[in-house]
Order: structure tokens, then C-alpha cells, then sequence
């Protein structure tokens, strides 16, 4: 019988496994940044939220007509669409003065907010075709590879998914778990999982309201994605994946 890894895992993450061990942040240790950092001469300002006018939509209608979809219309996103779904799915609302720690669009345990998002840009209007990062304090993005034939390496690392290829953008989501261990230790490792769940939740909604599909993704080569431009350095690593596009008119 196969000796799985997932009973271990929950029983090393439960609150009385090793109970005097103290978190970094009872120990005094300052947290990690809120965000990785970013030349700022590099980013590209997106449409703030406040400014976006979109049709309103129902809520249930929402949840009602979701469904993943893996086809796309050969369209493009606007840089108003783009900044809606990054507004509505790590957006940062404000930042407190005490920790700090920032207060988003979406749940993250003790407001840790662990994700960065990094975007494969297929067809998004009046940007540039690669991959970039959402600085979510700034709003903005920030380039990190461009060029050809990115498209086609993230695919294959997505095990060959063709929806990523096909896709307006597709949205990545990697933990950067210090700013989570600082508070909770071995048991954040769950709420990392719990975190990616509320965002990719959000997405999928999001894009129902300016019509969209998406295509949540869990099945890609750990290795390649997080060797990739996505991922810098050693301890962040994907967790969550999304291709999206406009939906095919019947």
C-alpha cells in the first residue's frame, strides 16, 4: 500500500505538534515585505479600480453561469478588463499602520497575504505579449521576461494544457511562504492552500461580469514553473494556475 505523505502533513500541521516551538514573529523577528520588491521606473500603471465603469451584474447570475472553460475567442482583453481582475482578486484596499499588513479584495489568514500573481499576456490591448508581475501595492505591472515563444515554454510546463497557450492571460499564483511561516509556523502551509482557493474564486466571478471564461489550473510541472522567470529564488513557489479569455459567441 502507498505510504502517503498527506496524514503525516496534517498531523505535522495541527496546533499541538511541537506547541513550545514560537513563530518568528513572537521571537521579535521584523515580517517579511509586503510584496517582492520592483524597480519602479519599470512599472506600467494600470486604470485604478475607481476609474473602471463597468456594466453591473448579479451575483447569482454569477455563480450560477460559472463553469471553467478551456476555448477562447481569438480577442483581446482591455487594460481596463486586465486591471479589474487584479483589483478583484488581489487588489489592496489599504494598509494598516500597526504590522503593517495590507487588507485585500479576498480572506488570507491574519491578513498575510502570501500570493504574488505573475500573468502570461497573450492579448491584452496596448501591452506588449510576456510575462509580467502585479505589484498590487502600486497597481501596476511589471515586466519580467518578453519576447517569443514564452507562451509555448509555459504551456509545456502546464504538462501541455493548450488553453494556456489559447488564453488572453493566464494568471499564476506563487507563495511567497515566509510571510506566512512568520505568524503560523508549519501550519501555514495549509492556509496557503486555503488563500489560493478564495482567489482563483474571485477570478472565475470576475470574469463572468465582462464575459470570460477561465480555467483553473493544479496540474503543471512544479519543476519547470517554478524555475521559471515566474519564480526568483529558491522558497517561493506556484501553488495555483488560471487561463482566461473571452468566451466564443455561440
Amino acid at each position: 500500500m502507498t505510504d502517503f505523505i498527506g496524514p503525516r502533513f496534517i498531523h505535522e500541521t495541527n496546533f499541538n505538534f511541537n506547541p513550545d516551538e514560537k513563530p518568528p514573529l513572537k521571537l521579535g523577528i521584523p515580517q517579511p515585505p509586503l510584496e517582492l520588491p520592483c524597480d519602479e521606473t519599470q512599472l506600467i500603471s494600470l486604470p485604478k479600480p475607481a476609474d473602471i465603469k463597468l456594466p453591473g451584474y448579479d451575483l447569482r447570475q454569477a455563480i450560477e453561469q460559472r463553469k471553467s472553460l478551456r476555448a477562447y475567442a481569438d480577442v483581446s482583453l482591455t487594460l481596463e478588463e486586465l486591471s479589474y481582475l487584479l483589483w478583484c482578486t488581489q487588489g489592496v484596499k489599504s494598509i494598516s499602520s500597526e504590522r503593517p499588513a495590507t487588507s485585500r479584495t479576498v480572506p488570507s489568514a491574519g491578513a498575510r497575504h502570501a500570493f504574488e500573481t505573475y500573468l502570461l499576456i497573450n492579448r491584452v490591448n496596448g501591452v506588449e505579449a510576456g510575462l509580467y508581475r502585479f505589484a498590487a501595492i502600486e497597481h501596476a505591472l511589471l515586466p519580467v521576461r518578453l519576447g517569443e515563444g514564452l507562451a509555448e515554454e509555459m504551456a509545456l510546463a502546464c504538462r501541455k494544457q493548450p488553453h494556456v497557450l489559447n488564453s488572453a492571460v493566464s494568471f499564476f499564483w506563487v507563495a511567497v511562504v515566509e510571510r506566512m511561516t512568520w505568524r503560523y509556523m508549519q501550519r501555514g502551509y495549509r492556509y496557503l492552500y486555503l488563500d489560493a482557493g478564495h482567489v482563483c474564486q474571485n477570478l472565475y466571478l470576475a470574469a463572468e461580469s465582462i464575459d470570460c471564461g477561465v480555467c483553473a489550473i493544479a496540474a503543471f510541472d512544479d519543476l519547470a514553473i517554478n524555475h521559471s522567470p515566474a519564480v526568483d529564488g529558491e522558497r517561493p513557489f506556484a501553488i495555483y494556475a488560471a487561463a482566461l479569455g473571452k468566451k466564443i459567441k455561440a
